[in-house]
C-alpha cells in the first residue's frame, strides 16, 4: 500500500457498504460529482482528474445513504412491449398494434385510446415506439415553446429533442451572433403533460434569465403557476421515464 493512501484508478469499482461505484475521469467535469443512471442504478462517481479520484471517491463514502436513497428510487425494468400494451403519451392513451404496415396513429377509439399501427410485424420494434414518440413529442413542445415565448415577448428559438441522462432540459440564450436554442428530453412526452410543460417553460423562461434567481422563477410562475408540484413529480417519479422506452 502507498505511504499516501489507497491509489484509484479510472474505472475502479468500490463497493460502499453494499452501494456499488465506478470511480470515472471526464475531461469535461467542473468538479467532483456523484451521478446515479436512471436505468440501470449504476453509481457514477466523477473527477476532473485521476489526481482527484480519492476526493471523489471520499465524497461518494459521505453520501453513502443518500446514494442508498437514490439507487432505491431507480424504477425496476419494464416488461418488454407487446401487441395490446396501452401507453401514456402526452396525456393520451396508445394501443400498440404492431400491424406489419407503415407506422401510423390512429385517431382516438370510443374507448379514449389511439392505436399505434405498424410499430412492428406481428412483435412490437420499441425502436419504430421511440421514434413515434419522438416525432408527436417535437410537434407538441414545439407548439408550447412557441405559445410561453409569445407570452415572453421573445421569439421562439430552434428546439431540439435529445435523450440526456442528468437533465431534462437545456437552454442557450442568443450571444453575440450565436442564436440562442432550447434542448429537451423527449422522455417528457410520457410524463404527465403538466409536469412536461413546466419544463419548456422553465427553459423558455432562461432565455430572458441565464440563472435560477427570483426574477427567473417569477417568469416561470407566471407562465405555470407554482412549479413546486411539478418539479417534485420530476424528482420523485422522473426515473420512471426510462424504464419503458
Amino acid at each position: 500500500m502507498s505511504l499516501f493512501g489507497p491509489r484509484y484508478e479510472d474505472g475502479q469499482h468500490l463497493d460502499l457498504g453494499g452501494v456499488k461505484v465506478r470511480l470515472r475521469v471526464s475531461g469535461r467535469a467542473r468538479r467532483i460529482s456523484l451521478k446515479v443512471d436512471q436505468r440501470s442504478g449504476e453509481v457514477l462517481a466523477v473527477a476532473p482528474t485521476r489526481a482527484l479520484l480519492g476526493e471523489a471517491a471520499g465524497f461518494a463514502r459521505s453520501r453513502r445513504d443518500w446514494l442508498s436513497d437514490q439507487i432505491a428510487r431507480v424504477p425496476p425494468p419494464a416488461p418488454a412491449l407487446a401487441a395490446g400494451h396501452v401507453m401514456t403519451v402526452l396525456d393520451e392513451l396508445w394501443r400498440l398494434n404492431p400491424d406489419g404496415r407503415r407506422p401510423r396513429l390512429s385517431p382516438p377509439g370510443t374507448d379514449g385510446a389511439r392505436e399505434l399501427r405498424g410499430c412492428g410485424a406481428g412483435e412490437v420494434d420499441p425502436v419504430l415506439v421511440r421514434r413515434a414518440v419522438i416525432r408527436e413529442a417535437l410537434d407538441a413542445f414545439e407548439a408550447r415553446t412557441a405559445h410561453h415565448c409569445e407570452r415572453l415577448g421573445v421569439a421562439p428559438p430552434p428546439l431540439r429533442l435529445i435523450d440526456a441522462r442528468t437533465r431534462w432540459g437545456s437552454c442557450t440564450p442568443a450571444q453575440r451572433g450565436r442564436p440562442a436554442s432550447i434542448r429537451l428530453s423527449w422522455r417528457l412526452a410520457l410524463a404527465p403533460f403538466g409536469v412536461a410543460d413546466y419544463v419548456v417553460a422553465h427553459e423558455c423562461a432562461h432565455l430572458l434569465e441565464a440563472n435560477h434567481g427570483p426574477r427567473f422563477w417569477a417568469l416561470v410562475e407566471r407562465l405555470v403557476g407554482n412549479p413546486k408540484a411539478l418539479r417534485g413529480w420530476l424528482k420523485t417519479k422522473g426515473g420512471s421515464l426510462y424504464a419503458l422506452l
